[in-house]
Parts: structure tokens; sequence; C-alpha cells
């Protein structure tokens, strides 16, 4: 990645050469830096969290501080995921072990 000397801002390449994405300055492209660039073409699934209606919570952590509204069980599977602001607890995703019951907790 490469920021403008101008004004500071993102620049992007456009033939052969970086030009500023805010004040339209434009300079030589260095190429020795944009061979030590990496970028990610491929993404693995291995740290997703599904949270859908149909995601299968078997495997994944269990707690046993929680009780379910609809059955009093007191031990849950669990994924936690940020749905909020950064600065903000992450909500937590539960689905009770004996009746399949799905709630979830902010704090």
């Amino acid at each position: 990645m490469q920021f403008c000397e101008e004004c500071g801002s993102m620049m992007v390449s456009e033939d052969g050469r970086m030009v500023c994405t805010s004040c339209g300055h434009s300079e030589a492209r260095d190429e020795e830096r944009a061979a030590r660039f990496v970028s990610t073409e491929e993404q693995s699934d291995d740290d997703v969290i599904e949270t859908e209606e149909g995601a299968n919570f078997e495997g994944k952590p269990t707690s046993d501080d929680v009780t379910c509204d609809d059955c009093g069980h007191g031990v849950a599977w669990y994924t936690i995921k940020q749905t909020g602001a950064a600065d903000e607890p992450p909500t937590r995703f539960f689905k009770c072990k004996d009746c399949h019951n799905r709630w979830r907790e902010y704090n």
C-alpha cells in the first residue's frame, strides 16, 4: 500500500503509475515495494462463525453458566460474534443442548 506524499490519502495503481484517490497526484510505482506486497487470493472458512437459523452448533464450545428459557437446562453450545461497534462487547449465540432452543446475550 502506498500513500500520497501530497495529502496522505491511499494511492491506487493505474496503468503502471500510482494515483492518489483524493487529490489525483501521481507518481511512479515502486516496483520493489509492490514485489514485497502479499495479497490474499483465497480465504479459509475455518474461523467463520455461523449464526443463522440452520447453523450447526454441535461441536462448538459449551457453557454451563446459562439457563435455557424454554426447558431450564443449564448447558448450551455457544459462539461469539462482534455484532456491534468494536468498543462494544461481543454477542454470544447459544443453542440449548437439551431442547435446541436458540438465544443470544449481549454481554
